[in-house]
């Protein structure tokens, strides 16, 4: 694969501002961090972190499938969380979504993510294989 790829589909929610939903370049698939948007409404799922969470791996799952990979190929991961105390939620839905051996994972705290959410996930992949 040379160069550098858009990946999009219509299972996950569009790109909020000038970016794709993942780049596919090198062998390897940048997703864009993905919140808990339903792509039906492009609004947050109601119910909380852990909704939130189930649709972001849902969202960050449909990605990956567009650009031919998936959760096993993931070798890393970044969490964002508006609220740390949401961490051992978060953590079950990312463990029971994604098969060992896990990948490589960051976790941190920020401020606010887009649309108010309270969790945003982006990950590296390998690329599928050709």
């Amino acid at each position: 694969m040379s160069g550098r790829m858009p990946v999009e589909t219509d299972g996950a929610p569009a790109a909020l501002g000038p970016y794709s939903q993942a780049i596919a370049g090198g062998g390897l698939v940048f997703s864009a961090g993905q919140v808990g948007i339903d792509p039906a409404t492009g609004e947050l799922v109601p119910g909380g972190v852990v909704a939130q969470a189930e649709r972001v791996m849902r969202n960050l799952a449909a990605v990956l499938d567009a650009a031919g990979t998936s959760f096993d190929r993931i070798v890393k991961a970044t969490i964002f969380l508006t609220d740390m105390a949401d961490y051992a939620a978060v953590n079950e839905v990312y463990g029971r979504e994604l098969p060992p051996p896990y990948p490589a994972r960051s976790a941190v705290a920020v401020s606010a993510l887009p649309k108010g959410a309270l969790v945003e996930i982006e990950c590296v992949a390998l690329a599928g294989e050709v």
